[in-house]
């Protein structure tokens, strides 16, 4: 089994990060093998609406001149899927945007390619607005018909500076329970 994760911040080995490696330990620890993917400076941008993977049905974007379509390739092989992204504005991070909207496109068209594998989503947040951020990262796995584990919070952390959050213990330890709960239901659905 394995789950691939995507760090959303354009920040790498910030406070996102550190929250998604709190997960990936844990799955690790359950012989779960884990990759991390960080899209900070990586050169992507969103849906053109152009629908050729829809024509296509090839498992890929049309758009070729970006990192998206090792990303699309990554998430068809992996079991699990993690998304996590710092709180911009109330929102997701452009990065982790132009990654749903790519990603989800061409698994929607391609006989929903992302269906019943198990995904998880991870919210960094100076203070507040993680909430819409966690509902938005929910609602690109539940339109994708996939399996959603649950922690003893909302995946969310706290923190500004890089390394700040690992001062919240709450925070962290629902990472911990996360990855848990998340190798335990995917070890059940295997």
């Amino acid at each position: 089994m394995k789950v691939v994760a995507f760090n959303g911040s354009a920040r790498k080995g910030g406070n996102t990060a550190e929250m998604i490696n709190k997960v990936l330990a844990e799955l690790e620890a359950e012989g779960i093998e884990t990759e991390l993917v960080e899209l900070g400076g990586k050169k992507m941008h969103g849906c053109i609406a152009c629908y050729k993977c829809a024509e296509n049905k090839d498992r890929r974007c049309a758009v070729d001149n970006d990192f998206v379509n090792e990303c699309i390739a990554k998430m068809d092989e992996a079991d699990g899927i993690i998304l996590g992204s710092p709180t911009y504005f109330a929102t997701i991070s452009t990065e982790m945007s132009a990654l749903i909207d790519r990603v989800g496109m061409v698994g929607l068209v391609n006989d929903s390619m992302y269906a019943r594998k198990v995904g998880a989503g991870v919210v960094a947040a100076r203070r507040g607005g993680a909430i819409q951020v966690f509902n938005t990262l929910n609602a690109f796995f539940f339109i994708n018909q996939m399996v959603v584990p649950g922690s003893r919070y909302w995946n969310m952390g706290f923190g500004r500076e890089k390394g700040e959050v690992l001062n919240d213990a709450e925070g962290m330890e629902t990472m911990s329970v996360l990855g848990k709960n998340m190798a335990w239901l995917m070890k059940k659905l295997a």
